[in-house]
């Protein structure tokens, strides 16, 4: 991509982004990550009204008498996107391109990170670690996340959900709010990885997907390009059997997916690249809010 074609589409996601974090997102972020990162503080004695869940038994024990356990909020936080580059990312016959609809949606929740006075940090994955840019804070960090986002080249094209967050969780030692965007068209299990890094942070599911990936269309003989293995083929579209077979291929892997981000007890957020990422991610805040 030029330098002034590149220029303008990082300005022109910051003026969005920007806008939907200060006037859409900003009390709705806080609420669904802010809210969640609670630090213990002091006791002190029990007052009416007081949560008895908050009671601390051996301080009570102690002095006879009932004591709580005040908390503050956590002011700051670490955010992390865990950003898929695979090939699969640049597919696009429903909308926009996945990796176009990836870079808004992960550049919107930097903003809203950044409004929050939080860092934000990025790992670009495929089949292994494509780059790793630490958390900071400020305007011009954040640029440069765009920048990538929109213009990063990976030198792999696989990809491996297993392997970044295994990397994730041994890299990262103070427990962060983590977004993993991808379209998760990983062969691989990468459950007991996800319940581990959901354990250790907070981790929260988002995926990009085009609706043409969800339904075969009938349009003949066609040749089909797995982008991540770079292997082709020709398909009957016209067959039904077929066009069956493919839907139920991807009603079973998108239930085995969803199940096992359930079991992780991983938020998910699933939005076409035809569909509002705006309403989408306001579902998610509000659900965790």
């Amino acid at each position: 991509m030029e330098r002034n074609e590149l220029l303008k589409k990082v300005r022109k996601i910051e003026i969005k982004a920007k806008g939907l974090s200060q006037n859409i997102f900003a009390g709705e972020y806080h609420s669904a990550f802010k809210g969640r990162g609670m630090t213990f503080s002091e006791v002190r004695e029990y007052q009416y009204g007081d949560d008895v869940r908050d009671i601390d038994w051996n301080v009570t024990a102690r002095y006879g008498k009932p004591y709580v356990k005040v908390y503050e909020e956590e002011r700051e936080l670490t955010v992390m996107l865990l950003v898929d580059v695979s090939a699969s990312r640049s597919f696009g016959a429903v909308g926009d391109l996945k990796r176009e609809v990836m870079a808004h949606v992960a550049a919107t929740l930097a903003f809203s990170a950044i409004q929050n006075n939080d860092k934000v940090g990025v790992i670009f994955f495929s089949d292994k670690i494509e780059k790793f840019i630490p958390p900071q804070k400020g305007r011009k960090h954040i640029l440069l996340v765009i920048r990538e986002l929109l213009d990063f080249k990976p030198t792999s094209k696989g990809t491996d959900i297993n392997h970044v967050l295994e990397y994730m969780t041994s890299a990262l030692k103070k427990r962060t709010t983590t977004f993993l965007v991808s379209d998760f068209i990983d062969t691989k299990d990468f459950e007991k990885a996800m319940s581990i890094a959901n354990h250790k942070h907070d981790l929260i599911a988002l995926q990009i997907y085009d609706k043409r990936e969800s339904q075969m269309p009938d349009v003949g003989l066609m040749r089909v390009l797995d982008a991540e293995r770079g292997t082709e083929r020709w398909v009957d579209t016209s067959s039904r059997r077929v066009r069956q077979a493919y839907d139920r291929w991807w009603y079973d892997r998108q239930q085995q997916m969803s199940s096992v981000v359930q079991r992780c007890n991983v938020d998910l957020m699933s939005v076409a690249t035809d569909e509002d990422y705006v309403k989408a991610l306001m579902a998610l805040f509000r659900r965790r809010g």
